[in-house]
């Protein structure tokens, strides 16, 4: 791990705190008694209501990698049964619940850590990151956990924002994105195509046009393909690493093992799948 850029060890910590809102029960069941129908309607609507209730056109071409069917399906139906506000209210307290419960000592953590992910927040240029702006200007939560769990969302939407932008200038549609990376990492297909609602055509039409551009070639990437990647991948590090710069060495390891023991706890307590869609490789893998 010593020659991993640390924007992404930092990464994988924050979004492994994160991704209890998708796959912890707390949050599950606060999706359900808000009036949200279905773990989708909860994903979407949960993860956009920063931005307000707006539209799927916006939430598909935000998120980047969904097919804009599946995200129809759940918006803006989804603000027929629940405001943004309540989603918000909701989505906080459950993932704090469950933090609590997987990670014990994760009170403590958060008095130590929210100052210095403060520091990153306010240092990092909200232009072009409509999701980071959104998730930086949610009201602070005076529950600590809330708060530290919407401190790691509002700077994995930071990094998220930024790999979009790496991902579009590479020329990769929302479907393409899905198949050079499993192409590249051996991930199922299925896992991906069928969580980002692609369809079979779907998948076989973008394999076809990576294959064109001498990207993949037999389920696998080409040496072309892994240069692309290997780009995307870097300057998505370097743009999400720029606001640490606020941070003095000691406070970057510092947060480093605050974090450290917290992902461990979530990862031990088997919240998260591994694989999973998000692409989220298990801390220090």
């Amino acid at each position: 791990m010593s020659g991993t850029p640390y924007a992404r060890r930092v990464w994988q910590l924050l979004e492994t705190l994160h991704a209890v809102t998708y796959f912890a029960d707390e949050c599950r069941t606060a999706n359900r008694e808000v009036g949200l129908r279905g773990f989708w309607m909860g994903y979407f609507a949960a993860r956009s209501a920063p931005l307000g209730a707006v539209d799927p056109a916006v939430v598909t071409a935000t998120f980047a990698n969904f097919s804009p069917d599946m995200v129809a399906r759940s918006l803006p139906d989804a603000w027929t049964h629940a405001t943004p506000a309540a989603v918000l209210e909701a989505r906080a307290s459950s993932a704090a619940a469950a933090l609590r419960r997987a990670a014990p000592g994760i009170d403590a953590v958060a008095d130590r850590a929210l100052p210095l992910l403060g520091k990153v927040a306010e240092a990092a240029a909200p232009a072009g990151r409509p999701l980071f702006a959104a998730n930086r200007a949610v009201s602070t939560s005076e529950d600590p956990v809330a708060a530290l769990w919407q401190s790691a969302t509002t700077l994995r939407e930071h990094r998220g924002d930024g790999h979009v932008a790496c991902l579009v200038t590479a020329a990769l549609d929302g479907c393409g994105i899905h198949v050079l990376f499993a192409a590249s990492t051996g991930t199922p297909p299925a896992l991906l195509r069928d969580n980002r609602g692609w369809t079979h055509e779907d998948w076989a039409a973008a394999t076809a046009r990576l294959e064109q551009q001498g990207l993949v070639a037999g389920g696998t990437t080409t040496p072309a393909g892994d240069a692309v990647r290997a780009g995307i991948e870097a300057r998505t590090d370097e743009l999400a690493g720029a606001p640490y710069a606020a941070l003095t060495e000691p406070e970057r390891k510092e947060l480093l093992g605050l974090l450290r023991p917290a992902a461990a706890a979530v990862v031990a307590a088997d919240v998260i799948p591994f694989p999973n869609p998000m692409g989220l490789p298990r801390p220090g893998a």
